[in-house]
């Protein structure tokens, strides 16, 4: 395990340099290490997900211990006792001794001869002292408490206690560190014969599956690995999208022969299941602002055998005359902070600021501007983010209404009973990890008055 564990080295050094985002690196060093086994592909991604997870905890437990500072450690040391210390506290299956004895070997192996001796020291402390580790006081220093417990940077538990109150961000907090199942959407051309006999194919191979509560052609699929070697991938039976995804095209009200645009569509999960409702009469615009961006929509429809979607390299900041007040139905999956999505993209939380927010808000506001103007009188715009941040959902549907001739509108009618509560029949819905049976996420109805 020992050359295991230096993949896992040196993929939590790529990802604190900033060289991707964790989720992109931790996919490539698994395609490059594909020849591994089962076993080890999956010790690798636990080990490395959860180091980068729960980093705020394990730096406070190392800073308990440590006579240096976790800040002030070099690079490697830190990532080989925090990844120790993850072991030791989260993976029963490995040995205290294992942990410690592997993390000096390493130190050694990578020229840090000098440092084995502090590196034993911290982990050995750790280990004989992980039954009585004193987190912050939960009366006394409530936020730091949810902070340290959760791994969750002490602003951003403050600005959603603040916003949503105590007890649904807890729930928050814990949803978002459990782990999400890939979820599938089945094309509307495969019947539930065909469907139950796909779903049995990947039951062969290993995979648990679960029908999600809120959507009858959706699932979840957990010990999916490898999703493109699943029965009916290659043939375009499904495709992977979050039920939250889903659900906004349900809240749309797409019908048969209109003409959809969606406006930041990438990797184009929206875009297709647009098409599946409009049909053969009907015609879904996808467009994104690059080549690259708009190359994963082209890719996608290819598999699924989708003829009525045209892709577009478009930046959405910027007017088009062509299609001013042209579309039945417009689409607007804007960028945002993602951190309804913290579970699935691990270190979101540590690069969001305070200043990346303001800034995210106001390339909303433009995207917004040019969205509102491609909806036809009476049309709908269906406004979405993967994030739980009141600015960018509420607000922002607060400032649209009030710039545009636009008016929220009942979604009850389109999305299941399960989600429907306060604010649906208001025309839009806060999705909440830990609470609903999806990633965070925002999704408001509006149409355009004539």
């Amino acid at each position: 395990m020992d050359n295991i564990r230096e993949i896992v080295l040196d993929t939590l050094l790529a990802i604190e340099s900033g060289q991707g985002y964790s989720h992109k690196i931790i996919k490539d060093v698994l395609d490059k290490y594909n020849y591994l086994g089962g076993q080890e592909k999956a010790f690798i991604k636990r080990l490395t997900e959860g180091t980068t997870e729960r980093q705020i905890e394990l730096d406070y437990v190392l800073n308990g211990v440590s006579s240096v500072p976790v800040k002030k450690m070099k690079p490697l040391i830190r990532s080989l006792l925090r990844m120790g210390v993850y072991q030791i506290l989260y993976m029963d299956g490995v040995p205290d001794s294992a942990a410690c004895n592997e993390a000096v070997k390493l130190a050694e192996k990578r020229k840090f001869h000098t440092l084995k001796g502090f590196v034993n020291g911290v982990l050995r402390k750790v280990a004989s002292t992980k039954e009585d580790i004193t987190y912050p006081d939960e009366k006394k220093q409530p936020v730091d408490y949810l902070s340290v417990k959760y791994s969750m940077p002490a602003w951003l538990v403050e600005l959603w206690i603040s916003q949503y109150g105590r007890e649904t961000t807890v729930q928050m907090l814990s949803g978002l560190l459990q782990t999400r199942p890939v979820t599938i959407r089945f094309a509307a051309s495969v019947n539930e014969e065909a469907r139950q006999a796909l779903l049995a194919g990947m039951e062969q191979q290993g995979v648990q599956v679960r029908r999600h509560p809120y959507l009858t052609y959706a699932y979840e699929l957990k010990g999916a690995e490898g999703l493109a070697s699943l029965p009916g991938y290659e043939q375009g039976s499904f495709a992977v999208q979050d039920v939250s995804s889903m659900l906004a095209v349900e809240a749309a009200g797409i019908k048969e022969g209109s003409f959809v645009l969606d406006v930041c569509a990438a990797p184009g999960g929206k875009s297709m299941l647009a098409a599946e409702k409009t049909g053969s009469t009907g015609k879904v615009q996808a467009r994104d602002v690059s080549e690259y961006k708009v190359s994963l929509i082209e890719e996608n429809l290819e598999r699924m055998g989708l003829a009525n979607v045209i892709c577009t390299v478009w930046d959405a900041t910027v007017p088009d005359g062509e299609l001013k007040e042209a579309a039945d139905v417009v689409l607007a999956d804007v960028p945002c902070s993602g951190l309804g999505v913290i579970g699935k993209k691990r270190d979101i939380k540590y690069r969001v600021t305070p200043q990346g927010l303001t800034d995210i808000t106001a390339l909303q506001r433009q995207i917004l501007t040019q969205a509102a103007g491609y909806v036809r009188g009476g049309g709908i715009l269906l406004y979405s983010t993967c994030t739980v941040r009141k600015n960018e959902n509420e607000d922002m549907v607060k400032w649209l209404c009030g710039n545009f001739p636009f008016e929220l509108e009942d979604m009850d009618p389109y999305i299941p009973e399960q989600i429907r509560g306060r604010t649906t029949n208001q025309g839009y819905l806060q999705l909440f990890p830990g609470i609903h049976d999806t990633d965070g996420f925002f999704m408001a109805r509006l149409r355009r008055i004539e």
